[in-house]
């Protein structure tokens, strides 16, 4: 029988899961906590995993991302416990890649439903492969992952893909200055695919290069497509991946895009991770300032969650600091999360850099950044990433976060 993992900090609950799934003759795995339950899935990478959301040390937010971004555990199927039913909790972990949710107080049936269907589309996956498609030690899911990947970009040239704009609000006027780019995949054989199962993959293949190129050039054509109807002040960012930033051309793709589009570079903003610039800082710096001397923008996104750079932030020539989802979530209850983002945002002001506080979703996470004169916010609060029509009717509807 499957291996499930229950991940929850309230024993009683825990223990009743435990008993209903044993009885239903699965085997079993327990964690108190997310911290545990983390180090026990990339240990015995069972078959499911049940996570509470709300726990202590690692929330299940927190478990999700760090079993996405593991490869033995990216592709397991995921499905939270919550007794929050609201719909901004619900899309938040959809978002980041969970496969469902399961609102507490739960039955036998709902339970045992959700996690056989989870199972069952599993194993269903796997039924598209034949024995000649297996591929080293890839699970058979991520076989048929790399195949229609590699379908969508050479047969189908891209024509799978969609890039989606997250808005970005100037807390202190409620207007949107700026857009997130996020690519989306609706692959004709699969479904929708969550960026967290496939950009992962993306990367360990290379094929990272050829989508992030792709990626680049269309966000350039949609910034001049929005200046060509009176759309002309936002700055769109594009997240870059290590494989991409350390691409030969990199660079020379930037400036080909920019000049065909006839655009000011200053529109354009690189998005990189903290622990991807640490990598190789001496080599992240010079790329960085060839970028910056072109006039695009660079920010730093997910800071705080990789390796410890506090020394090296001084050195960087970036403009934007953004603060991960994990630090802002619950951030004006939880007070170590509130030290540490309020020093976050101080220490970016002493370097004249911009502040973005990323996945923002409740009022009492917005006033508590308005406090502390964060800059900027982006999140389900105010709004999902939109396709760029929806986000469009935004910009003309003059949509604002109050003030």
């Amino acid at each position: 029988m499957p291996t499930i993992l229950i991940i929850e900090d309230e024993e009683a609950v825990r223990e009743n899961i435990l008993d209903l799934l044993e009885a239903e003759d699965f085997e079993t795995l327990a964690a108190a906590n997310g911290r545990i339950g983390v180090d026990l899935a990339i240990s015995e990478v069972p078959d499911l995993i049940l996570c509470d959301v709300m726990m202590p040390e690692i929330d299940g937010y927190g478990v999700l991302t760090a079993l996405r971004q593991d490869p033995s555990t990216a592709i397991i199927p995921f499905i939270f416990l919550t007794a929050k039913s609201a719909k901004s909790d619900f899309r938040q972990g959809m978002d980041m890649g969970a496969d469902d949710y399961i609102t507490k107080p739960f039955t036998r049936a709902e339970l045992l439903s959700a996690i056989m269907n989870r199972l069952q589309k599993h194993a269903t996956l796997k039924r598209y492969l034949s024995p000649q498609t297996v591929i080293n030690n890839l699970s058979p899911k991520m076989q048929l992952l790399e195949i229609s990947l590699h379908r969508a970009i050479k047969q189908h040239n891209f024509q799978e893909f969609e890039i989606y704009y997250q808005p970005i609000v100037d807390i202190a006027s409620g207007k949107i200055v700026a857009a997130e780019s996020l690519l989306r995949w609706k692959s004709s054989d699969l479904g929708m695919i969550y960026p967290s199962e496939f950009i992962p993959l993306a990367e360990s293949t290379g094929l990272i290069v050829p989508i992030g190129k792709w990626v680049l050039k269309r966000v350039c054509k949609q910034i001049k497509t929005w200046h060509d109807i009176g759309i002309n002040s936002l700055t769109v960012a594009v997240n870059v991946s290590v494989i991409e930033f350390n691409q030969p051309d990199f660079i020379q793709n930037i400036v080909n895009f920019i000049a065909i589009n006839n655009l000011e570079a200053h529109y354009l903003e690189i998005e990189l991770t903290e622990s991807m610039i640490m990598q190789d800082v001496n080599s992240a710096i010079a790329t960085m300032s060839k970028l910056r001397t072109l006039g695009v923008k660079i920010a730093i996104d997910d800071f705080g969650t990789g390796y410890s750079s506090l020394i090296y932030l001084k050195k960087l020539p970036i403009n934007t600091l953004k603060i991960d989802r994990y630090f802002i979530h619950n951030v004006a209850n939880d007070p170590q999360k509130s030290a540490i983002t309020k020093a976050l945002i101080q220490m970016a002001h002493n370097l004249n850099l911009d502040v973005v506080a990323e996945g923002v979703e409740t009022e009492a996470e917005l006033g508590f950044l308005r406090q502390h004169n964060c800059n900027f916010m982006q999140g389900f609060l105010f709004s999902r990433p939109l396709p760029a029509a929806e986000f469009e009717n935004f910009l003309f509807t003059n949509k604002c976060l109050y003030v």
